[in-house]
This record gives structure tokens, sequence and C-alpha cells, in this order.
């Protein structure tokens, strides 16, 4: 039995994983700039190049249509989605709506247990960043978004609200590409480890104000690349 139809009968007997295999791989050349905006994504090429066959493959970029990432070609198939300045405005300005409320309702509800995941996150960055220098986010920007999405979540991990939880996840998603592709563009980096410092601090010390304000501050920077 041949690897190919292996992964058909994996997809038929465990089609979730595949897809979700497929997502992942698909979504990462995507963000680190493998594929880029407007970019033809076919189906057996995608097969070939993960080694999953083309139905879950298929499947992977019907889901990642809704996650703003892939945009479905009537009868043509798919193609990554394009990257523009209003629709980074719009994400921005949702994603800080949405995460800043997620944070005030995790610091009336965060107990110790949740202080000391923001410090674990925190800490996990630092060491990342110090390991890569100064130019961390471009020696490793897969590696960067796992460490850096954590820190974001363990903010608002305690807010008690799942849903809210997973829009903001969708959000940080679509946010981090713009973020991979102006990096790679850009040469004015700058470093932001004091800023999730603050807003840790903050945050712990349950400043509500100060806490929203500094984390808005940290999302807008995006827009002054």
């Amino acid at each position: 039995m041949t690897r190919r139809k292996r992964d058909a009968n994996s997809a038929n007997e465990n089609g979730g994983t595949l897809v979700e295999q497929a997502m992942a791989l698909v979504r990462r050349d995507i963000v680190t700039g493998h594929f880029a905006p407007n970019d033809r994504l076919g189906v057996h090429a995608l097969a070939e190049r993960y080694e999953i066959g083309t139905t879950p493959v298929r499947e992977a970029l019907t889901r990642l249509c809704t996650t703003g990432f892939v945009v479905a070609i009537e009868q043509k198939g798919f193609r990554v989605s394009d990257l523009n300045r209003a629709d980074l405005e719009d994400l921005v300005h949702t994603r800080e709506i949405v995460e800043t409320a997620a944070l005030r309702m995790a610091m009336r509800n965060g107990d110790d247990q949740w202080e000391a995941g923001i410090i674990a996150a925190l800490h996990r960055l630092a060491k990342f960043t110090a390991g890569h220098g100064p130019r961390a986010f471009e020696a490793a920007p897969a590696d960067y978004d796992e460490i850096h999405k954590a820190f974001h979540t363990a903010l608002i991990s305690a807010c008690g609200s799942p849903r809210l939880v997973r829009l903001y996840e969708g959000l940080y998603d679509q946010t981090f590409r713009y973020r991979s592709f102006l990096m790679s563009k850009d040469v004015r980096l700058r470093t932001v480890g004091h800023e999730h410092r603050t807003i840790a601090e903050l945050a712990i010390k349950r400043d509500a104000e100060a806490a929203c304000a500094a984390l808005a501050s940290h999302l807008r920077s995006l827009l002054d690349i």
C-alpha cells in the first residue's frame, strides 16, 4: 500500500486529525511567508508537499477560508488572502476590543495560578528573545509565534469565556500574519520585551485601566511599522 493510499484511508478513519494537521501546515507556510499574498494554493501540490491525501488538504483549505488566511476562488480552487492597510486597521481595532475586554475579566477572576502562568509565559518569551538576539522574530518566526501567542493567551486565560478566547485566537493568528510579513520587509525592527513586562506587571497588580491601555498601545504598534 502506498503512502498516498495510507493517507487516504487514514483520512476516512480519522479525518479530523489529518485535516487539522494540514490546516496547521498551510497556516505555518502562509504566516512564515512561504506562500505570498494571492498565491494560488493547489490541492495536489499541497498534498505532495505535506504527504497528506488530497481529501484532508481540500477540507483544510475550506476551513481556512473562515479564518481569513485563504480565499476560495469560484470553480478555480483556493488562493492566499491578500494583505492591505484597511484590513489591518480593522483587525487591530477588533483585536483591541476583544483582548482588552478579556483582560479585564481575567483580572477580576484571576488567582495565583493565573498569575504564575503569566510569569512563566513572560519568562519563556524573554528567554527565547535573549537566545536569538534582537532579530529573534526573523530568526524563527514560527517558534516565536508559538511563544508570543502563549503569553497573550496567558493574560486572558482566566476571563471565564471560552468563546472570547477562541475569538481572540483567530484574531491573533491573522494579526501575526501581518506582523510576519511586515517584519520580513521592514528594517526598522524594534524590541517589545519591555512592553510585555509592563503589561504583565500591571495585570498582576490588577490595575485594569493601565493594563488595558498598555495592551492596546502594544497592539496598535503594528500600525506604526
